[in-house]
């Protein structure tokens, strides 16, 4: 059996829950694996806007939507996380999903960090609609990643169990500071 990445993981788990042709965000850009996959579920009259701070993100997505045909359903913005409410009202996505850590071969000292990531989740659940789902994969390796995964779980801790699901999974038979999938489901 083949090793199942925690990104595909978490696509399986957030296709099972939302609906097709929703309103998605994908919070941190990188390469655009994220943002394709939004862009296959809101093919027709959904929409999908995806979000990085760096120019070099925005560019490796272009090229890969063009690569796979997708011209349009999506907005690529060069923006931090945090102001996805400055481009979408309250309760009105479906889905979000947040891909901690430093653009993959990119500058690793450009990373998310503890606080804007959670002030950039509180941001995304005021923008979910009830139902919607949120996909966070967190990383503890690396100079920031045990910070921001340790702060954003203690975080999710607190949100109120009448109004928030929160799941998180683990790999247990993998070393090396495996990811970790969580999974927030609002109302």
């Amino acid at each position: 059996m083949e090793r199942i990445p925690t990104t595909a993981w978490c696509h399986e788990i957030m296709k099972l829950h939302l609906p097709r042709q929703g309103v998605y965000v994908d919070a941190t850009m990188g390469n655009g694996h994220d943002t394709l996959f939004f862009c296959r579920l809101a093919e027709g009259t959904g929409h999908v806007y995806a979000f990085d701070i760096q120019r070099e993100a925005l560019e490796h997505t272009r090229q890969l939507l063009k690569g796979e045909g997708i011209e349009s359903g999506y907005s690529l913005i060069l923006g931090s996380h945090v102001d996805m409410g400055e481009y979408l009202d309250r309760e009105t996505v479906d889905g979000i999903m947040f891909n901690c850590g430093y653009l993959p071969g990119g500058d690793h000292s450009l990373a998310t960090r503890p606080d804007t990531t959670i002030k950039a989740i509180g941001v995304g659940l005021d923008l979910l609609k009830t139902g919607g789902v949120m996909g966070i994969c967190l990383y503890s390796g690396g100079d920031t990643g045990s910070g921001e995964k340790e702060s954003v779980l203690a975080y999710l801790q607190r949100l109120d169990a009448c109004l928030y699901t929160v799941i998180v999974q683990e790999y247990h038979n993998r070393g090396n500071h495996p990811p970790t999938p969580v999974f927030i489901f609002k109302g």
